[in-house]
């Protein structure tokens, strides 16, 4: 998986590109939400149009994600969802734990400003 980094006025987003699975992937993300805690970024959008894949430990890993978040007194939302990690979010039903959005626009006009 890849991650690249943008900000748009507040918000950090994090464009992911790949599948997002355990191990590298898992590590990866964990260390990329807490070092951008670390410099002052709470707000975050993940855009996952590019991912191709996730299973149950990126699962497990947006989770905790967005749990650090709310920790820090931030927010995570999600946009740009593929179809197929869309059903995934559907069967687990964590698409009703996510802040889901169609675009990143309407994922960033849900924060504050």
């Amino acid at each position: 998986m890849h991650i690249k980094r943008m900000m748009q006025g507040d918000v950090m987003v994090l464009a992911m590109t790949g599948k997002f699975i355990g191990g590298i992937d898992h590590e990866q993300f964990t260390a990329e939400i807490k070092s951008l805690i670390a410099d002052g970024h709470v707000d975050m959008i993940l855009d996952m149009e590019k991912v191709t894949f996730v299973d149950s430990t990126g699962l497990g890993s947006l989770v905790a994600g967005m749990s650090t978040l709310k920790k820090s007194a931030g927010r995570m939302a999600v946009c740009c969802v593929p179809d197929r990690v869309d059903i995934v979010l559907e069967m687990t039903k964590l698409k009703m734990v996510f802040d889901t959005y169609e675009t990143s626009e309407q994922a960033l006009a849900s924060f504050p400003a």
